[in-house]
This record gives C-alpha cells, structure tokens and sequence, in this order.
C-alpha cells in the first residue's frame, strides 16, 4: 500500500457513497456511527436522487461522477450501485486516488473482480469487499473452533439459502435478474453471503457439480434455485443449496460437520455446537448464541437486516488505512465467493463438474 489517509484528514476520515438506492441507506448509518468519520459525498445517475439522499443524511449531492470524484473531502469510496457496475465505479473511485469498499459481490465474474483489484493495486489504494456476516461473533466463534480442530476430520460443509422473493421484487427494478447488471440469481445476489462464510470456514472449493433452474418466478434471465455438491482443498465434500423461491423464507444456514464435532450457525445463531470434548465454555456459548438474531436477516424482505455489520467491516477497514496494512475482506478474499459461483453456473450449463477456477462467459 503506497497511499494513507491525506494528512489534513488524518483525524476524520470522508465517506463518498456511489449508488444511492436501499443499499447505502446501510452504509450511512454505519459511517454515522464511526468515530473519527463522517458521510461527506453521495453520487447517483438518476436525477434527484443525490440531492434528496444528503438532504436527509448531509453531504453533497453530485449527478456528475467526475464532479464526485474530484471532492477533496472524499477519501473511501463505498460502491453501492447494481453488481454489473461496480467495475466502472471501483476504477474511477482507484484512478482519483480513492480508497474502495465495493458491496458484495465484488463484480459478477472473476475477470472483473481481477480488473478492480488490478486498478487498486495499480494506483496504491486499500480496496475490501463487504460481507458482514464474517463481522458476526457467532461467525469468529465457528471460525476460531475450526481452527483449533475441535471438529476433528471434516466431512461435510453445507450452506442452505431458502429465502423468498416475490414477483414484484424483481419486477420493481430493471435490473434484477440479468445476467449483465446481477450477474446471477439466488446465488450471485442472495446467496453470496452464505458461500462467502462457508469457503472462509472451510478452505478452497476445488470442483463443483450443480444444477440450477428458474421455478417459481418469471421474466428474470437467472436462476431462482440451485443445488451444487462441492470438493474441498482439505478433502471434506459439501453442498450448496439456494432459491429466493421458498416461501416465507428462512435465515441462512450454515452446518459443519466433523469426526469429533458438529457446528450449525443459522444468520446469527448458533443452533448446534455439539464436540466428542466439550469446553468449559461450550454451555455459554450455547445460551448466548442460541438466539443472537436480531433482524430477519434478509431472508424474506432485503430491507430488514441491521447495519451493525457493516459497521464493523467499515471500522476495521479504516483500522487498516491508518495502520496501512491490507484490509481484511480484500480483493482476493471477495473474489473467491465469485469464483465458486462462476464455476457453479458453468457446471448447471454443461452438465458436469468444473473446476473452480475456470471462467465463464455470460
């Protein structure tokens, strides 16, 4: 990293957000939250949306991105636009100099994920990707446990994402359900999430089998169901399950299952954390954790999660501009949910199994 924090903004740090929709109504809250921090710059392409956004929230309101980016005051630029344009935004946001936190997915291929994290290297800008959900303490909990091998030889690894969408969700955007602006359907938009924590609990996926099909909506291009059987790196096998068609919709779950443990975490719940050697500590984590949830975690209405997450990402971040050190969900890390989506899709389209790395051509 060549570039930190400007020195005359070294005590408060300005937030820019590009893309003005529900999204960044998150991450405002979250910038309003951190010390040493504010919102400064907002930037949308449709007219009077940038004006009304920081008439509510402060800051400035451009309809011109050059405008946007020239702003002094701006130094991390968060990128809350349609996943099929965060490329274009990361690359004017890296070559003005701006540090970047692109929303999930990064881009919608890996060839585009490799195209920003190129341009962040390129100009010396710190550059993450937003998954909150690795923010969770139930998330650093799993992890910590998976870690210290308390599951023993892994087995399986599996990640359910029934959540439900209605017609009108799709319909309410022009966008939703492409391929060329949401890249993907059940998986690429909503199940990201989940693909992101189980890849990050477990280690590389090197070969997925899949299958995808669009059952319960209309008038979209992408999948609203899919079902992949996965390898791991460290041998233990998986499955991914995702639709946005099962009514009412669940929170998201994760289950790890190994020789001498067992972990089930569903959004911010720990519903199982059974070992063959229990811990001192095992009883309170189930009593705590059994029912952390707060919100509806997405699961049947985008709306109702918190912004506590992505406070957290956005606070670490800053942490890591003023230490200079590289952020914790970087480039690499959000591309790698990507990748396994990717792979995923081409496996539905050609009927066989496909290794993770290899592209594909929408």
């Amino acid at each position: 990293m060549n570039r930190t924090v400007k020195e005359h903004d070294a005590d408060t740090i300005g937030f820019g957000i590009i893309g003005l929709g529900m999204v960044a109504e998150f991450h405002v809250r979250a910038i309003q939250e951190l010390a040493g921090c504010r919102f400064v710059a907002g930037y949308d392409t449709q007219q009077g949306r940038a004006k009304d956004f920081c008439e509510k929230y402060g800051g400035t309101g451009y309809d011109d991105l050059g405008s946007f980016m020239s702003d002094k005051q701006v130094d991390i630029v968060c990128i809350a636009t349609p996943s099929g344009l965060h490329l274009d935004g990361a690359v004017a946001a890296a070559r003005a100099g701006k540090h970047i936190i692109v929303e999930k997915p990064l881009e919608i291929t890996t060839a585009r994920c490799d195209a920003i994290i190129a341009e962040a290297r390129a100009n010396g800008v710190l550059l993450a990707t937003i998954f909150p959900s690795r923010y969770h303490a139930a998330s650093g909990i799993i992890k910590k446990a998976i870690t210290q091998g308390r599951l023993g030889t892994i087995v399986l690894a599996d990640a359910q994402i029934k959540w439900y969408r209605s017609q009108h969700y799709y319909d309410s955007g022009q966008w939703r359900g492409t391929w060329e602006l949401d890249g993907g359907g059940a998986l690429m938009n909503q199940g990201i999430h989940a693909i992101d924590l189980l890849q990050w609990f477990m280690g590389d996926v090197t070969e997925v089998f899949a299958t995808t099909a669009t059952l319960a909506h209309e008038r979209i291009e992408v999948e609203d169901t899919a079902a992949a059987v996965l390898k791991f790196a460290n041998g233990a096998l998986g499955v991914i399950e995702g639709t946005t068609g099962a009514y009412p919709g669940f929170l998201k779950k994760i289950e790890i299952c190994g020789s001498k443990g067992c972990v089930t975490m569903e959004e911010e719940n720990i519903t199982t954390w059974k070992f063959a050697e229990e811990n001192d500590g095992d009883e309170e984590i189930r009593r705590i954790y059994g029912s952390a949830t707060q919100t509806g975690g997405g699961a049947a209405d985008p709306g109702a999660i918190g912004h506590h997450g992505h406070k957290l990402l956005f606070e670490a971040f800053v942490n890591a501009l003023r230490a200079n050190k590289p952020a914790d969900i970087d480039g690499a890390e959000g591309r790698k949910s990507v990748a396994i989506i990717e792979a995923i899709y081409r496996s539905a389209k050609n009927h066989g199994p496909v290794a993770v790395q290899d592209p594909i051509p929408h």
